[in-house]
């Protein structure tokens, strides 16, 4: 058992469930439609920052999706297909996402209380409660 204090924000719970892992950042929205290779959970946006970095098991945070309502589909292929992120933090989440997230069992957080792109960098190691909206990490 870790002694070290460990910090958390509080946000907004979306989707319910608690998951931990390494935080990969999307500072740009992402359209899960043809943004998202639903096979592999690769990144394939076109001219996007973290093209070919896979989502998978990972904790993604991005500001919010856009494009197309089947993007909710797409998540529920990437968890059906074991190449979902473990959870998801959102600035604001839109419909597309948040019904992606519920209908696959990702957790979901967003609206934290500070700013995530200045709390967090790429791989650092969080866990996201959904069910009680907030996020920690040490």
């Amino acid at each position: 058992m870790s002694t070290g204090m460990s910090m958390m924000i509080a946000g907004h719970p979306v989707s319910k469930g608690v998951a931990s892992g390494e935080i990969l950042i999307s500072e740009t929205p992402i359209s899960f439609l043809g943004g998202i290779d639903p096979d592999t959970g690769e990144i394939i946006e076109k001219n996007h920052p973290k093209k070919g970095v896979s989502i998978a098991d990972r904790v993604f945070l991005f500001p919010h999706g856009k494009g197309s309502t089947v993007g909710s589909y797409i998540i529920y292929s990437l968890k059906k297909n074991g190449v979902a992120p473990c959870a998801m933090i959102n600035l604001a989440s839109e419909t597309i996402v948040a019904v992606g997230a519920i209908i696959s069992d990702i957790p979901l957080v967003d609206r934290l209380n500070e700013d995530p792109f200045t709390v967090f960098h790429d791989g650092d190691l969080v866990e996201v409660d959904g069910t009680l909206g907030y996020v920690t990490w040490k």
